[in-house]
């Protein structure tokens, strides 16, 4: 059976072993003090918040998520981060994440649930499009740092 619980501070080590291995998945890297911070932040459960599940005794995945205003309709979730042990995929353990998010996010008054993905990410876009609803939305990213794009004149 799969037990969702907010983390707690044992849960620390395997937190940060499942965070990394997401962080690689996507081809990125963080420095130690972006754990440490991302840490602080979810426990705190301010503006960050996050759940762990567990399967046969062991954490075997995470999520991160936050609530945001929305200019026309109530507040929205953003899953953040959602990520499984490999060695369990399959199993359920995703969809009870989200699944936990989303009852979460209905006690807070949310109107809705949101996430992405990379478009490469076959497998997790199939337990996604039984969960959800692809709306068709692209996502543009800017960086702050980019002075090279001048966008005031547009």
């Amino acid at each position: 059976m799969i037990e969702i619980r907010p983390l707690e501070p044992g849960d620390r080590d395997r937190w940060e072993e499942l965070f990394r291995a997401y962080i690689r998945f996507y081809g990125r890297s963080l420095d130690d003090t972006a754990y440490d911070r991302a840490w602080r932040e979810i426990t705190s459960g301010a503006r960050l918040h996050g759940r762990c599940a567990w399967l046969d005794g062991r954490l075997v995945g995470i999520a991160h998520f936050l609530v945001h205003p929305s200019s026309s309709e109530p507040d929205l979730c953003y899953l953040e981060d959602l990520f499984t042990d490999p060695d369990v995929r399959g199993r359920g353990v995703a969809s009870a994440l989200v699944c936990a998010v989303r009852d979460w996010a209905r006690e807070k008054g949310c109107g809705s649930v949101y996430w992405q993905t990379h478009e490469s990410n076959a497998v997790a876009r199939r337990l996604y499009d039984e969960l959800a609803t692809f709306e068709g939305y692209v996502v543009y990213t800017l960086a702050v740092d980019d002075v090279s794009t001048d966008v005031s004149g547009r």
